[in-house]
């Protein structure tokens, strides 16, 4: 089974962006997003940017997986 998970666009630069996933920084590809700023959203699968996502939505999955590690 595969997951995608949010992840905040700390750095834009061509086709690369620096995301900030779970505490971790880490360059991901965004050649299948249009237009990423600073403190957007995206949806992280295998490395690559596949959906830019909205800001509530985003923090609503993050806080859904928070809640699932806590109940471990």
């Amino acid at each position: 089974m595969c997951i995608a998970v949010p992840a905040q666009v700390i750095k834009v630069t061509e086709n690369k962006a620096l995301v900030n996933f779970g505490g971790v920084n880490i360059k991901v590809d965004t050649s299948l997003v249009d237009v990423l700023n600073i403190g957007d959203y995206i949806l992280l699968h295998a490395g690559c940017a596949i959906e830019k996502l909205n800001k509530k939505e985003a923090q609503k999955t993050l806080e859904l997986f928070e809640h699932i590690l806590k109940d471990e």
